[in-house]
């Protein structure tokens, strides 16, 4: 098994690095479509598929991670994240950004973030340290996205769209050394025994709580990507200073530190679901309120440290349950297929932004669902059954 330390420590980076990029893409929608002449739609309509492509392939790395180990899917993730940046800068119609920024970045994301992360620290972690662990992982995505979302719009700033893409790309292929410190002790998938991959499928899927933790994950990613994206246009359509913005996001940042942290420390604790629940209540309040307040760069503040708070610390908690329920074994496949449901409310929550926009003018209706939302992702957690699925003797042999 690896190192722990070393482990959490190269787990890091990847996710800072991974997310931390992530997390600045907002910032090159203003130039892009003044530069090309595209709608917000267009720009929005490929993240929109690079998080439903992230979404949708992430069961199939989590799996081939959990059955040969996360090193080669690390691997590979970092060279196509830096591929897909490297491509974005020739990206001049909507249908190659969205194989660059969308395809491609897609699949780079599936395989450098937490499903794949997670299903090696289940498997190299003691329980009663395990969600607290994925907090400290999680807590790396934070610190990623308070470091690079400024730089990324100095890097716009100072130098334009395309040297910024291109200093990104060469940063993304740090992840690929921090890989190494990932390794894993050679496996052969196909002489395990106990229970299969299609099984634990099946068998996750007919279990209520784990159709409650997808709903949940569902709210999480709309209300995150519509934000992370859409918030930048949204401050300058207000008329508020260029650096609200990127303060705002950085704030995002900076207290999803301590919130994750604290999260991954509180469900080792405390029942995670409950957890869950007060954290998507509190988001929805969040939202309610920042509506509610007249608009300045310090009521966007306010709210950006709040949401902050909350960004991210569904994700320790909510992959802590899944192993809790179902161990470790397919831990990365389970974690993916929960993160599917995360990745088709991203994709509803950005592209429904660019469109309601384009259509309406305004995005009042989209920060309204996203309350609504927040308050049915509350009611969904708090019925889940955390203790360990009873199994059948046959099954577990």
């Amino acid at each position: 098994m690896p190192n722990p330390t070393r482990l959490i420590v190269c787990a890091g980076i990847i996710i800072s690095l991974a997310m931390g990029i992530r997390h600045g893409f907002g910032f090159f929608l203003p130039p892009m479509t003044s530069e090309f002449g595209w709608s917000r739609e267009v720009f929005a309509l490929a993240l929109g598929l690079q998080n439903l492509i992230w979404g949708a392939t992430q069961p199939i790395t989590g799996a081939l991670a959990d059955r040969y180990g996360a090193f080669r899917v690390l691997l590979i993730g970092a060279i196509l994240y830096s591929l897909g940046l490297l491509l974005m800068t020739v990206s001049s119609t909507g249908w190659l950004l969205s194989g660059s920024a969308g395809l491609l970045l897609g699949l780079a994301l599936s395989g450098t973030t937490y499903s794949v992360i997670y299903g090696v620290i289940g498997r190299s972690v003691p329980e009663h340290r395990r969600s607290q662990a994925m907090g400290v992982a999680a807590t790396a995505g934070s610190f990623g996205q308070f470091i690079m979302v400024p730089i990324e719009q100095r890097l716009i700033d100072g130098y334009g769209w395309v040297p910024a893409l291109l200093i990104l790309a060469v940063m993304a292929l740090a992840m690929a050394p921090a890989a190494f410190g990932l390794r894993e002790p050679p496996r052969d998938g196909h002489a395990q025994g106990g229970q299969s991959m299609m099984a634990a499928a099946r068998e996750a899927f007919a279990y209520r709580s784990f159709q409650l933790l997808m709903v949940g994950y569902f709210v999480c990613g709309f209300q995150v990507v519509f934000i992370g994206v859409h918030l930048p246009s949204f401050l300058k359509d207000k008329g508020l200073p260029a650096d609200t913005a990127a303060i705002a996001l950085a704030l995002i940042g900076l207290f999803n530190i301590f919130g994750t942290f604290i999260a991954g420390h509180l469900g080792s604790r405390m029942p995670k679901k409950y957890l869950l629940s007060a954290i998507y209540a509190l988001r929805a309040l969040s939202i309610a309120l920042f509506l509610l307040m007249p608009l300045t760069s310090v009521s966007v503040w306010i709210f950006a440290a709040s949401m902050g708070f909350l960004w991210l610390s569904t994700v320790p908690l909510t992959n802590g349950v899944i192993a809790q329920i179902f161990g470790v074994r397919h831990l990365g496949m389970l974690s993916g297929f929960v993160f599917f449901s995360h990745q088709i409310g991203s994709f509803l929550g950005v592209w429904l932004g660019g469109w309601l926009y384009d259509h309406m003018g305004s995005y009042d209706l989209v920060w309204y669902i996203s309350i609504g939302l927040g308050l049915v992702a509350a009611l969904a957690n708090w019925p889940v059954r955390e203790a360990p699925i009873v199994r059948p003797l046959a099954q577990e042999a």
